[in-house]
């Protein structure tokens, strides 16, 4: 008698990471590790990727799989580096490893500024912390994820939060009220090295933070209309005399009904806050049938980084 074949479970937990801008981001004194202080204030948009992380038997492996080809999905890719940090800091690594499967469905543009690698590395250690029941705190988060990169423990404490040092020293801040954002990005890539030598080489000495700047801290409750008047990127000198084009984006969202407009991170993305849904997509037909170019309109602030399922047991047949 042929008998039944058995039936396994795979946990599985689902994730958003959501793409960021940098209202305010000044680069300080060059540190003595050779990277430099920040001050920044970042805010998430309401652009996201999906993460879906299932957990497989031991020794599969992990595996990766992102509907953008043009990623590598080995451990250049930050979800890849960020599983497993996560495996090593829980003392999962080696035979104790337990397989797992990435899938990641990629919204946000590449090296654009909009902290979109770094956004799902940190969703990958959440999702993980789940996943694995962990039980690890925010903090725990943050501390494991610091050397994956400057942007990656700020989504810990999104929406929004002031991020200081290289990006580990993290405080919540509280934006009152919605802006909505348009986000052009031009098509192609800026190298965050590159856009640091360009700062070097462009400025006369590091300007002192404002009084107004430095009264914002943890836990602070800021207006838009207070902050719209603060908004700054010290990388928009260096770099957009040497991309015009950013510089021409910037002009046609001011001149479409802007509040302002900024260079985010390193860029390419240049993004306007509007004080409405309605002027932000109109706006966005000012840039319409531009060729390889991706424009977005959301509203600022998403959601906490939570996963949107906890584990949850999916029927798989053994073969």
């Amino acid at each position: 008698m042929m008998m039944s074949q058995p039936m396994a479970t795979e946990q599985a937990v689902s994730i958003r990471a959501p793409a960021k801008i940098n209202l305010v981001l000044r680069v300080l004194d060059r540190r003595p590790d050779g990277y430099h202080d920040l001050w920044s204030l970042m805010q998430t948009v309401a652009l996201e990727d999906d993460i879906e992380i299932r957990r497989r038997g031991p020794g599969t492996g992990l595996q990766l799989r992102c509907d953008d080809p043009s990623l590598p999905t080995d451990r250049r890719n930050l979800v890849v580096r960020a599983a497993s940090t996560v495996l090593e800091r829980a003392g999962l690594s080696g035979d104790r490893a337990p397989g797992l499967e990435i899938r990641v469905t990629k919204r946000i543009p590449v090296s654009a500024g909009l902290g979109g690698g770094s956004s799902d590395a940190a969703a990958t250690v959440m999702a993980l912390n789940t996943l694995l029941e962990l039980g690890w705190s925010p903090e725990d988060m943050i501390k494991a994820s610091e050397s994956l990169g400057s942007d990656v423990p700020f989504f810990f404490a999104a929406p929004c939060a002031l991020v200081r040092g290289r990006g580990e020293t993290v405080e919540a801040v509280t934006m009152v009220g919605r802006r909505w954002v348009l986000l052009v990005n031009p098509g192609f890539p800026i190298e965050t090295k590159w856009a640091y030598e360009q700062l070097s080489d462009s400025r006369q000495g590091v300007t002192p933070l404002s009084d107004a700047l430095r009264r914002i801290t943890g836990g602070t409750r800021l207006s838009w209309d207070q902050l719209v008047p603060l908004m700054e990127n010290d990388f928009e000198p260096a770099v957009m005399p040497r991309h015009g084009v950013l510089k021409e984006i910037k002009q046609q969202l001011l001149t479409s009904g802007a509040e302002t407009a900024l260079l985010s991170g390193s860029g390419a993305t240049v993004f306007g806050i509007f004080h409405d849904e309605a002027t932000a997509v109109g706006a966005k037909q000012a840039f319409s049938g531009r060729v390889g170019w991706r424009i977005y309109v959301g509203a600022t602030g998403t959601s906490p980084l939570t996963c949107m399922s906890g584990p949850v047991t999916h029927p798989a047949s053994v073969g």
